[in-house]
């Protein structure tokens, strides 16, 4: 056979290889899911984000036709999970649910994360977002922001708040809020928020900005005295509870937020489909019930919304790791 000959077999035995993978590859998207699809969730069993991936993945589960696996994998505020799902292929076959820390503090707090969340996961949708709540024991002499402050710059570094771990929504808050206020109070982590709130309610900490979920009964139950909320409005649940905004700390605004996310690579037409399927999830009645009567904003919307919250947001709270000079464990 001549040279020739020989070379335009060869091409044309390539390019016919390629003909057919991608249209398998278009196949397998076309036909997405036709497996069971992995929800790697990075804190562990029993807390907020993983009941929350738990309700969604029974009803997405349904729309989708494939069950959807919760894959637990806590540890480093957060970092394991999300680099597990940054490292997984590309495929909607593994996807995670991408919380508050991860994608948006811990680049700045750790610094030498071994994913970048901008260029390692793609947005699939925004779950959820929700305010925290600063919350005193009942028997404390605080009752109001003025209360705090005043006697906060009257005795700096003596008045304590709690958290569930350096770098979270807890202690963010808090640090917002000092920075907000020009006071300085004593940071007291905790390996868990119930840890901290425990220890709270126990009397041995002043005060602690907690999550609404948590914080609901608690207040409820005369267990809590709530100060002030970070959302720009007062919450529907605790109407007489003002927000910072309107006591002049406008700049204290914090909602904690998760939503899905997947490998950077995943074929458009994957994450279109993971999305539809989410924002109809989010549409069940029992669900959203749920949801705001935790004192949540539901989700939704396009894989850009939730990819522009996430910049914002790092952006936000990369300045006030940084002003606080806050560090890892």
């Amino acid at each position: 056979m001549k040279l020739s000959s020989l070379l335009r077999t060869l091409l044309h035995t390539s390019i016919s290889g390629l003909a057919l993978s991608l249209a398998l590859t278009a196949q397998a998207q076309n036909t997405y899911p036709n497996k069971s699809i992995n929800l790697v969730v990075p804190y562990g069993a029993g807390g907020s984000a993983d009941s929350r991936s738990r309700q969604l993945a029974q009803k997405m589960s349904v729309i989708l036709k494939q069950a959807i696996v919760i894959d637990n994998k806590p540890g480093a505020g957060g970092n394991i999970g999300t680099e597990f799902v940054a490292r997984s292929a590309p495929d909607g076959y593994t996807i995670g649910m991408g919380n508050f820390a991860p994608m948006a503090v811990n680049k700045t707090l750790f610094g030498n994360l071994r994913y970048d969340p901008e260029t390692a996961l793609t947005p699939i949708i925004l779950i959820e977002k929700g305010p925290l709540i600063l919350v005193v024991n009942p028997n404390s002499p605080y009752k109001t922001i003025q209360d705090i402050v005043t006697a906060a710059k009257a005795k700096p570094g003596t008045l304590t708040f709690s958290s569930g771990g350096i770098g979270g929504s807890h202690q963010l808050s808090a640090e917002l809020f000092m920075q907000n206020a020009g006071i300085q109070m004593i940071h007291v982590p905790y390996k868990s928020g119930s840890a901290a709130l425990t220890d709270l309610m126990a009397g041995n900490v002043d005060m602690m900005f907690d999550q609404m979920y948590s914080a609901v009964p608690n207040i409820r139950a005369d267990k809590l005295r709530p100060i002030a909320i970070t959302s720009k409005k007062r919450s529907p649940l605790f109407p007489s509870v003002p927000s910072f905004a309107e006591l002049a700390y406008p700049k204290v605004e914090v909602l904690n937020w998760q939503g899905f996310i997947a490998p950077a690579g995943t074929p458009k037409s994957i994450i279109d489909t993971l999305n539809k399927a989410a924002n109809e999830a989010l549409k069940d009645p029992q669900l959203r019930e749920l949801m705001l009567s935790q004192g949540n904003e539901i989700g939704g919307g396009s894989p850009a919304d939730f990819a522009a919250l996430i910049k914002s947001e790092a952006a936000k709270w990369s300045a006030v790791v940084k002003a606080g000079n806050i560090k890892p464990e």
